[in-house]
C-alpha cells in the first residue's frame, strides 16, 4: 500500500479529531501541520506524531513531501487556504461547508480543475458504511419509489458572540454549520434539484440564522430538514417509500445503525457497523483511494453534489435577506 504524507492546516478541535483517525488508518502518515504560530503546531505536532510542524501555512505549502492538506481552518477560511494550497500544487480535503458561497466554491474547483488537484468536501457522511447500506436499499427499490424524507440536526447551543457560530464574519448560523448534514442527506437520496424550495429561518440580532427549516418539494417526493442551535434533539433520520422505510439510529450523519422497514413497519434488516477508530476513517480511506488512481474528484463525494448543496444554501440565505461574505 502507497504511504499518503498527510498535512494539517489547522490545530482545532476538528483537527484532532481528524488527527486521531489518521494515526489509527492504514497507509496515512502524519506528516505536518502548519498553524499561525510556530508553538500551537509543535504542541499539536507532538501530541500526534506528526514529522513537521511549521508556524504559518506559507511554509507548509512549499513542502514538496505533502500528498493532500486536511484543511480544519475556520469557515471563513477555507476559500484563501484552500487556494493556498491548490497554487502550490497540493491536493485538498476540506471541511464542511467547503465553502461560504457557491461563487467561492465554483472558483475552488475550477482552480483545482486546471492544477489537475484533488479537491473533496470533508462531507464523512457520505463515506460512512451504514449511510452507503441505506443508499443501496433505496437504489436497489428496497423502499419502493422514495416520497418523504425527515431529517434533523439540532443542539442547545449557548449563544456567545465570540463563538464563531454566532459570528456571521466566520460564516456563522445554522445553515452552514448544520443543514448542510441534511441538505446533503436529501439530495443523495431524493436528487440534486428539487421542484421547489420553502423556507423559515429566525435570524438572531448579529444577522445570523439561529435557526432553519427547509422544505424540498420533488415530483413525487419532498423532504423535510430543520437544523439549529435553540433546542436539543436526538437528530433521527427516515426516508420512506411505497415499499417500506429506512431509520438511521440517533445522530443520524455520524450513527452506527440504520434499519429497513416493510411496508407494514415489520423490520425486515438491520445494519450495525461500528467505528473502527472515530468514522473519520472511511473519508480518509476514500481521499487514499482517489490518490491511488489519479482522481481528481471522489465518486463518494462529487463535486457535482458538494455544488447543488451550495446553491440551495445560497437560495435560502437571499430569501432571508442575510448577506454573503464581502457584502456591505
Amino acid at each position: 500500500m502507497k504511504i499518503v504524507n498527510w498535512a494539517i492546516i489547522g490545530t482545532g478541535r476538528i483537527a484532532h479529531t481528524f488527527a486521531e483517525s489518521l494515526h489509527g488508518t492504514e497507509g496515512a502518515r502524519l506528516y505536518a501541520v502548519g498553524s499561525r504560530t510556530l508553538s500551537k503546531a509543535q504542541a499539536f505536532a507532538d501530541e500526534f506524531g506528526f514529522e513537521k510542524a511549521y508556524g504559518s501555512y506559507d511554509e507548509l505549502v512549499r513542502d514538496s513531501r505533502i500528498d493532500v492538506v486536511y484543511i480544519a481552518t475556520p469557515m471563513s477560511s477555507h476559500y484563501k487556504d484552500t487556494m493556498l494550497c491548490l497554487d502550490n500544487g497540493l491536493n485538498v480535503l476540506c471541511e464542511k461547508s467547503a465553502a461560504l458561497s457557491l461563487s467561492e466554491l465554483d472558483e475552488m474547483l475550477a482552480k483545482a480543475a486546471d492544477k489537475g488537484l484533488f479537491f473533496m468536501e470533508a462531507m464523512w457522511m457520505k463515506c460512512r458504511p451504514v449511510y452507503l447500506k441505506a443508499l443501496d436499499w433505496v437504489r436497489t427499490g428496497r423502499i419502493g419509489t422514495p416520497q418523504f424524507l425527515k431529517a434533523d440536526f439540532n443542539n442547545l447551543v449557548k449563544y456567545d458572540r465570540s463563538d464563531r457560530l454566532f459570528a456571521p464574519e466566520c460564516g456563522g448560523g445554522a445553515l452552514l454549520d448544520l443543514s448542510v448534514y441534511p441538505l446533503t442527506f436529501a439530495l443523495d437520496f431524493l436528487g440534486a434539484q428539487p421542484e421547489n424550495i420553502t423556507t423559515y429561518a429566525h435570524i438572531g440580532k448579529d444577522g445570523v440564522d439561529l435557526s432553519n427549516t427547509i422544505l424540498l418539494k420533488y415530483e413525487t417526493a419532498y423532504a423535510d430538514i430543520s437544523a439549529g442551535f435553540e433546542v436539543p434533539a436526538i437528530n433521527r433520520a427516515v426516508i420512506s417509500g411505497d415499499k417500506g422505510s429506512i431509520v438511521f439510529a440517533d445522530w443520524f450523519f455520524c450513527c452506527c445503525e440504520v434499519s429497513l422497514y416493510d411496508s407494514e413497519t415489520n423490520l425486515v434488516e438491520k445494519s450495525e457497523i461500528p467505528n473502527e477508530v472515530n468514522g473519520y476513517e472511511y473519508e480518509i480511506r476514500e481521499v487514499h483511494r482517489c490518490l491511488e488512481h489519479g482522481l481528481i474528484e471522489s465518486s463518494l463525494v462529487p463535486h457535482s453534489s458538494t455544488r447543488a448543496v451550495m446553491k440551495i444554501m445560497d437560495e435560502c440565505r437571499t430569501r432571508w435577506g442575510m448577506k454573503f461574505p464581502g457584502e456591505n
